[in-house]
């Protein structure tokens, strides 16, 4: 998310500098304090210079830079490099002139309890530790039916324990897509856009669910070992703060990035060779991916090892005197101290 950031309030000087389309170039853009921005991974309104929307993000970049201050859903020790170069006035001029502060990991609190499934939970419960993978793409991430019955066929050639949150399909083929509700009718259930035989041919290995599944009481089930999802923000420090390695399938937004960070950066997941948004991936690949996340094989050992690692990280940051609770203390007093706005004293506590 922060990497984010600093592309964004570099974007007025990448618009000065560089010359036709973004997704044109050869060669990766170089963004202080971040790792190197493959041309296709750049955020939507960069598609398309010609648009309104970059017209808005490059405005958004500049006004940005004169807030009082910024606070971030991240930890200091998750990308200290980027958070620095950020912070620091030769690497960006001093992009922003108040302080940054990471406050992070901010996700949701469990439901409580019995507010979840029973049965998918009490199928959760009779699973090995680890041995479940969880699909999901977030409350509007949709697949084609092209490519939902690829990831059905991976799934069964993985031969891996899975929950999968399941969405009507936009279209016939192509792509993916955010924020689009799926077009299909699923008034026939989830046999009439799955592959023949599907439910049947895995039900004693994964559950099925329609459109939605508390995601968050999942991620924190001892059970799953694996999250395959879009890597939205609040998705992705969900899996990390239960210590769950990705399979990321960016579709909008910022989630490319998102995704380069986790496996090029950070190391705790794998992606597919070809964007999903760019075509097709076939079921021999998401197989593979599968299986090379939640394989007991050194691959899949290291990114378990280096997720859980964020983890631990992640809650030290969080308690007392840890760098996010230090973080948030000083922007409520900070805040606590200006007429204009009242925060109360337990806050600063």
């Amino acid at each position: 998310m922060h990497g984010l950031l600093a592309l964004t309030v570099y974007l007025p000087t990448l618009d000065k500098i560089v010359k036709g389309e973004y997704v044109d170039l050869e060669d990766p853009l170089n963004i202080p304090g971040c790792m190197p921005v493959r041309p296709e991974d750049v955020f939507d309104p960069m598609l398309d210079r010609n648009d309104q929307q970059y017209f808005e993000y490059v405005r958004l970049g500049d006004e940005i830079k004169l807030s009082d201050g910024v606070l971030l859903n991240t930890w200091e020790d998750l990308q200290p490099t980027t958070l620095a170069a950020l912070r620091d006035d030769k690497l960006l001029g001093r992009v922003i002139k108040g302080p940054i502060y990471p406050i992070g990991p901010i996700v949701r609190p469990l439901g409580p309890a019995g507010s979840s499934s029973n049965q998918l939970f009490d199928w959760l419960d009779k699973q090995p530790t680890e041995s479940v993978v969880f699909v999901s793409f977030g409350s509007g991430g949709t697949l084609s039916s092209e490519q939902l019955t690829e990831l059905a066929w991976g799934l069964e050639l993985s031969q891996q324990r899975f929950i999968w949150v399941v969405r009507p399909p936009t279209v016939k083929s192509g792509d993916g897509s955010f924020f689009t509700a799926g077009t299909g009718d699923d008034s026939d259930g989830l046999s009439s856009y799955l592959p023949e035989g599907f439910l049947t041919r895995t039900r004693k290995v994964g559950m099925v669910v329609l459109k939605w599944a508390p995601q968050i009481d999942i991620l924190s089930h001892p059970s799953v070992g694996g999250f395959f999802s879009h890597c939205g923000w609040n998705s992705t420090l969900e899996s990390m703060t239960n210590g769950v390695p990705m399979i990321v399938w960016p579709l909008y937004a910022e989630q490319r990035m998102n995704a380069t960070m986790l496996t090029e950066e950070l190391g705790v997941a794998v992606r597919s060779e070809r964007l999903p948004t760019k075509g097709v991936v076939g079921r021999e690949e998401i197989e593979r991916m599968v299986r090379r996340v939640m394989a007991d094989e050194e691959e899949g050992n290291a990114i378990r090892r280096k997720v859980r690692e964020l983890k631990l990280s992640a809650e030290r940051a969080s308690v007392k005197g840890g760098s996010s609770y230090n973080a948030l203390s000083v922007f409520a007093k900070q805040c606590q101290s200006r007429p204009c706005i009242k925060v109360p004293q337990s806050s600063c506590n």
